[in-house]
């Protein structure tokens, strides 16, 4: 009857003396009997299931009793009311005078949708997810599970799925960092999941170039001792000082493997004697000198590079063709660069700089002498002076440069896209006091174009490769 009433009828009662609930309940049906007729008789509606069963809860104190009479209806409004009022037509209980008054008829409907409500509030706070994610959060989600999913396996250790044909390979030491590798566009990792250095890493050690990236700590450097026992290493990276590959961002992963050094420029004897005793310290001492020795600037003052080092290690990213330890396919360009955070691109920029006047420094140089000396050639020399004079300037104009410099067409910004696509020669370079749209760096990619110097950059769906892009304030303020 509970879950089909409508009304519940709250009644109080007071009795002139100790009664006892069946007394109460026995009053309630013979002093209603026949007062409302027989459509409104309890005994019949009980039966019939309009109203539920009568609960009384009685107390006796000092002579006298006091209770609750509860009666759960499914009569309509009039009914229930009218059966209500029956109630405080009882006089007497057993012997005792009483008196009943009733207190409430509760909506038991109300109550249902009170309950209901402060259950869809709980439900709206704790069962939604209030974050939305947005298109490049989506692409990035997406496409980080996919590099997660491609994890393979090289004789039973976790590797990426290049690690089967590339010439080169990354060896961590384990499956979270080959994870996060993954992560960050580089398929060629494999793990050695422990100190003790798999046979199948050893062999693979002999045919590629290798590698090692550990941890900065102790089971680190263990573990570079023994692979260099029972394999071949090329190039040695650490992580940070008390950091590990894995908890590693794109930023520091990359900064670390481009500060690689050879294998050959590490004293492995002389750090594991120590000459204060403490080997590991000696070995940390000597990875940090092999990384400082790579911007040691000669007595007079021409910058020397580190020897043995890979020159395309600071040009590009370590995620580059090209660069050893990293295949030339383990990076997609399509993946990489879609999800490139301003930061890093802002870093790639910067290394992309230093290329570029690495590349044509001598020249420059030569040039600038002989210019000094005829005292008649004014004419931009560098990519530097062409920035200078086309943004700088404010020219709104675009200029198409050859390998040597050399100016190939000059247009207005608003042709620049025409320009490009319709080049005579062979252009490598463009420099555009504008902003670098999508379809003016598709068209460059696909005209062979590797540089491009803007005023400003735009919003890229897809970043080619194979195309170097700076800013001309990050390139004069490099």
């Amino acid at each position: 009857m509970n879950d089909s009433a409508k009304y519940l009828i709250h009644a109080r009662i007071t009795a002139d003396g100790v009664v006892e609930r069946s007394d109460v309940v026995g009053a309630v049906f013979g002093q209603t009997e026949g007062l409302l007729g027989d459509e409104l008789d309890l005994r019949d509606l009980q039966q019939s299931s309009k109203i539920g069963r009568i609960d009384v809860q009685i107390d006796s104190e000092n002579g006298q009793s006091f209770g609750e009479i509860t009666i759960a209806s499914g009569l309509d409004k009039v009914e229930t009311s009218i059966l209500a009022a029956s109630l405080e037509a009882i006089t007497r209980v057993g012997p005792c005078e009483a008196r009943v008054e009733v207190a409430d008829i509760e909506d038991m409907r109300t109550a249902k949708r009170r309950e209901v409500v402060e259950r869809a509030k709980e439900l709206l706070t704790s069962s939604f997810d209030e974050s939305v994610m947005d298109s490049t959060e989506i692409l990035s989600e997406v496409r980080e599970a996919n590099r997660v999913e491609r994890i393979d396996e090289y004789r039973g250790l976790p590797a990426g799925p290049r690690v089967h044909d590339s010439d080169a390979i990354v060896v961590v030491e384990g499956r979270a960092d080959v994870l996060t590798l993954l992560k960050y566009g580089i398929k060629n990792g494999v793990a050695v999941e422990g100190t003790n250095v798999p046979d199948a890493v050893a062999d693979l050690t002999a045919e590629r170039t290798v590698t090692a990236f550990l941890d900065g700590d102790r089971g680190g450097e263990l573990i570079l001792r023994e692979l260099a026992q029972v394999g071949d290493v090329d190039y040695v990276a650490f992580a940070p000082d008390g950091h590990s590959v894995e908890d590693l961002s794109r930023h520091e992963l990359m900064a670390a493997l481009r500060e690689k050094a050879p294998f050959d420029s590490l004293d492995l004897d002389a750090a594991a004697e120590g000459t204060d005793g403490d080997g590991d310290d000696a070995l940390a001492k000597g990875r940090d000198d092999d990384a400082a020795g790579a911007g040691v600037a000669a007595t007079d003052g021409s910058a020397t590079p580190a020897p043995d080092i890979d020159p395309t290690v600071g040009d590009e990213s370590p995620a580059t063709p090209g660069t050893p330890g990293v295949s030339d396919d383990t990076v997609d360009g399509d993946e990489v660069g879609d999800d490139e955070s301003s930061d890093d691109a802002a870093e790639t920029d910067t290394i992309e700089t230093d290329t570029i006047e690495t590349d044509t420094s001598e020249t420059d140089t030569t040039e600038t002498a002989a210019a000094e000396t005829t005292g008649t050639d004014d004419r931009p020399r560098s990519l530097r002076d062409h920035v200078a004079a086309v943004v700088t300037e404010g020219s709104n104009r675009a200029r198409l440069l050859d390998a040597d410099c050399g100016v190939v067409a000059e247009v207005p910004a608003a042709d620049v896209f025409d320009a490009v696509s319709g080049a005579d020669g062979s252009p490598v370079a463009l420099v555009l006091d504008g902003e670098l749209s999508q379809r003016v760096l598709d068209v460059a990619a696909q005209r062979g174009i590797d540089r491009i110097v803007a005023e400003s950059e735009g919003e890229y769906v897809k970043r080619p490769a194979s195309v170097r892009v700076v800013t001309a304030e990050q390139l004069l303020s490099a």
